[in-house]
């Protein structure tokens, strides 16, 4: 399998804190990843550095085999990106931003129009797509941040809580067309979210992530099986990231299966 997500050592200081801490993944081509943890544990601070936002301050990523910071243009060729809060031009029009994107990412315009309108439609913003931003409610906003994220046709995709603003339906659509983008096409998606059921419904893969450090990584099953009795992931993900010496104990060498690595 091609490793498309890699982390190597990764970390990064604010002060005397390490916001993110030696952090080693190995994520194939294909995979959808969760990544999980309390609000301050290091998931944001993690995707700055996987998408070039921020510099880490030891260690490295590389997307598709690319350095992220050695090779970023290469890098971010492969990558598609929707932040927490995406940060839209509001003076410019759904068809006007797309284009916008699309010249960011040197595409021709046949290449543009032949998947512009198609990504609207699937998106459901195609009737509001010659309105101004600022007119957008924040779930219309959402769905705008999806349709340019996937315009380039990206190999990696890398989410930061995608669900806020979105209505039950566009929810469930879309999970099912991240995770059939992985089956069918081989995307691999990078996914941070609080929403455990989510995680446990659609993941192939999970990281726990506590005070900048990887706490367990495997599949549902194998977090699972981290609890000292059967439980829920919720009952997993509440005691790997307790501050007790005990947590800590529970995740040491945690299952990791193949194709992922942790330190």
């Amino acid at each position: 399998m091609t490793t498309m997500i890699e982390t190597v050592q990764l970390t990064k200081r604010f002060g005397a804190k390490n916001a993110v801490d030696r952090l080693d993944l190995s994520i194939d081509a294909g995979v959808f990843f969760c990544f999980l943890g309390p609000n301050g544990a290091g998931k944001t601070t993690t995707i700055k550095m996987l998408t070039g936002l921020l510099h880490a301050s030891a260690g490295q990523a590389r997307l598709g085999g690319h350095n992220i910071v050695k090779e970023p243009v290469a890098a971010k060729k492969l990558l598609g990106y929707v932040p927490d809060h995406p940060f839209l031009y509001d003076k410019l029009t759904g068809n006007e931003f797309m284009r916008f994107v699309a010249g960011l990412y040197q595409m021709s315009e046949t290449e543009h129009q032949a998947r512009c309108g198609e990504l609207l439609e699937m998106f459901e913003i195609a009737h509001v797509a010659d309105q101004l931003i600022e007119d957008y409610s924040h779930g219309m906003r959402q769905k705008l941040s999806f349709a340019a994220c996937f315009l380039h046709d990206p190999k990696i995709v890398i989410v930061d809580e995608p669900w806020v603003g979105l209505d039950p339906k566009n929810i469930r659509f879309v999970k099912r067309f991240l995770k059939q983008k992985c089956s069918d096409e081989g995307l691999t998606v990078f996914m941070s979210t609080h929403t455990l059921a989510i995680a446990e419904e659609i993941a192939d893969l999970i990281g726990i992530i506590n005070n900048g450090a990887l706490r367990a990584l495997g599949t549902v099953e194998e977090i699972k099986a981290l609890h000292h009795r059967p439980g829920t992931l919720e009952d997993v993900f509440l005691e790997l990231t307790q501050e007790t010496e005990e947590a800590v104990l529970h995740a040491v060498d945690p299952v990791v299966p193949e194709g992922v690595s942790v330190s």
